[in-house]
């Protein structure tokens, strides 16, 4: 029986009539990830670069979030072939591939995602999810519709790099992360330092002017709703651990009487 795919990101930003809002999926979790699917928010970032994410994890979560409306992109750890090739096999439509610094970097990561000879990406189609073991008719001929890629700068050298980078063919659009970017400017962990925000601000001018989406990271709802503002695309504006983090020790703060915090006992 044919099958047909969901739309890619870049088909959901294309068709947006505002910014998409979406969070961080670092669990491990799909029954994390489908609770946060469910929430009502536009897309979802499976991560694995930073989080305890392998390929069964992954493919998990993938099916967890199918049955909702919500787009979900992975994150690789890497932008390395092969890793990309196993994401694409489990059925991800939409990569994200972090430290893109230059032209030479996007075009990689382009290659890595398109069938030969436009790319390096080799063929399992009848083996992998990603055409429903052959029951999407034409998903070689139509793979490249069937996939979106977008790339990540966080670095000096990015941002400098940035116009070229969207600029590249197959680059569907620009995520900003502005971690990496801080500590690759000399102020690590001040994200909303005033020249790292300057940074992301030019980064969108340069993305933006090659005709491409741009999106970036921003955990503080005042920061999200300035990026939003600036024109960003789609953002990131929370996480599940963090959102499990902070809301525990809300529960911690108005339950435990102050100085009976449990410790470790020690025998």
């Amino acid at each position: 029986m044919p099958l047909r795919l969901n739309p890619t990101f870049r088909d959901a930003l294309a068709h947006a009539d505002r910014s998409l809002a979406g969070m961080w999926v670092c669990t491990g979790s799909p029954l994390v990830a489908e609770i946060c699917a469910g929430a009502g928010l536009d897309w979802v970032l499976i991560d694995m670069e930073h989080s305890p994410n392998g390929l069964e994890s992954v493919l998990a979560q993938l099916q967890a979030v199918a049955a909702y409306p919500v787009t979900p992109l992975v994150r690789v750890p890497i932008g390395d072939v092969v890793t990309i090739k196993q994401v694409l096999d489990l059925g991800a439509q939409n990569i994200l591939v972090p430290m893109v610094s230059s032209r030479t970097d996007a075009e990689a990561a382009v290659a890595a995602v398109r069938y030969p000879p436009r790319g390096t990406r080799g063929v399992g189609s009848a083996l992998a999810r990603s055409a429903r073991w052959n029951r999407v008719d034409g998903y070689l001929q139509d793979a490249d519709a069937h996939v979106s890629l977008f790339v990540q700068i966080e670095t000096a050298a990015g941002v400098e790099a940035a116009g070229e980078i969207a600029a590249v063919d197959g680059v569907d659009g620009v995520f900003v992360g502005p971690s990496d970017l801080a500590a690759s400017m000399g102020v690590l962990g001040q994200q909303t330092h005033p020249d790292v925000i300057a940074a992301v601000h030019r980064t969108f001018d340069a993305v933006r002017a090659a005709g491409k989406p741009v999106g970036v990271n921003a955990f503080d709802p005042a920061a999200a709703q300035a990026y939003l503002d600036a024109g960003a695309s789609f953002v990131l504006v929370g996480a599940d651990v963090g959102l499990l983090a902070r809301g525990s020790e809300d529960l911690a703060a108005r339950f435990i009487p102050a100085g009976h915090a449990t410790e470790r006992a020690s025998y």
